[in-house]
């Protein structure tokens, strides 16, 4: 995550005007998620909040909860250039990012011609993507970082707003490889998706079984939602939440006077999740319709920001202890 770049003030009334606008926009765009998704309101909210806050997701959930109808449905919502990569096994490198060829004119001077590939999209779906290679997964690593991509030493840059939407199934399957901790730190949040309540479920039943399902349409145009996550950047943050994402962030390091948390983590969340808390937590009250995020929003993301950012020993998880149980405990001591 880039280091954050501190904007010129503006008024109290201007940042009022802004965020009621941004506000109808983000209605809308909830909206139109809702026509498409059904139930799975904690997910959208997730999911959105990340994308407003500028940086990418990881879902996680077993086949069939829509992960893909989600992320291809946010695209259309938000006017994004969207591509899809499906991660396979033998996927490489120069499948995501492209490769150069060489081409040979009228005259027969030959030259090489870069061919970009699908990572050069607005938003990208990289569908289950814990079963491509680590060589592979690390493509990804300084798209996601620096926004822009190295091929034959020449640097090319990537669309703006640019987002990575990743999927994985949670099921331990062969032919699947671990994310290295490097790429899941880049992920802002991780987002997991469990099995749709009854009543969302029976409404999935009844309406996407017929002749047309629900088609999801376009609300916003990618340089609004720039300025909406500029917006976010400049929303003023109380000192009360700058010492609760501190005091979280760095509990959840082993050697820093937490017992619980020596007893069972391995490594803990670098500055990155601090920054990521930060983010997010703006992009939360936004979307709640509020001008400055609370201690709440902190304690709501300290799940999906931190358990993809921490390991435990190998005693915690011998006893059956899992990272949500200890970002729970730690939680409670902000």
């Amino acid at each position: 995550m880039s280091v954050m770049v501190k904007e010129s003030p503006i008024s109290e009334k201007d940042m009022v005007a802004q965020a009621e606008t941004a506000l109808a926009d983000i209605a809308r765009i909830r909206d139109g998620v809702g026509r498409v998704i059904f139930g799975q309101e904690n997910v959208v909210e997730r999911t959105l909040v990340a994308l407003l806050a500028g940086g990418h997701a990881l879902l996680v959930g077993v086949p069939g909860l829509a992960k893909t109808k989600l992320v291809e449905t946010l695209g259309v919502v938000l006017g994004l250039d969207s591509r899809r990569i499906q991660f396979t096994p033998d996927l490489m490198p120069s499948d995501i990012l492209g490769s150069e060829v060489m081409e040979q004119d009228e005259t027969g001077k030959r030259s090489f011609r870069f061919i970009s590939g699908p990572i050069f999209a607005q938003l990208l779906m990289a569908d289950e993507i814990n079963r491509a290679s680590p060589r592979t997964q690390s493509a990804l690593l300084q798209a996601m970082q620096e926004y822009h991509v190295t091929i034959a030493g020449a640097r090319y840059d990537l669309p703006a707003p640019f987002h990575v939407l990743a999927t994985q199934n949670p099921l331990e399957q062969e032919g699947t490889y671990p994310l290295p901790e490097a790429q899941l730190d880049r992920f802002l949040m991780q987002v997991d998706i469990l099995y749709p309540e009854i009543e969302a479920e029976r409404r999935i039943l009844l309406e996407t079984t017929g002749v047309e399902d629900a088609k999801a349409t376009n609300v916003l145009q990618p340089a609004r939602l720039k300025e909406i996550q500029t917006l976010i950047r400049r929303m003023p943050v109380p000192e009360s939440v700058v010492e609760a994402i501190l005091t979280l962030v760095r509990s959840a390091r082993p050697g820093q006077g937490n017992a619980e948390t020596d007893k069972h983590v391995a490594w803990g969340p670098g500055p990155r999740a601090s920054q990521a808390l930060m983010l997010c937590t703006r992009a939360r009250a936004l979307y709640d319709g509020r001008l400055a995020p609370s201690v709440d929003d902190v304690r709501a993301l300290a799940e999906p920001v931190l358990q993809h950012r921490m390991a435990l020993t190998f005693a915690a998880r011998a006893e059956g202890t899992s990272v949500r149980d200890v970002v729970a405990k730690l939680v409670k001591g902000i």
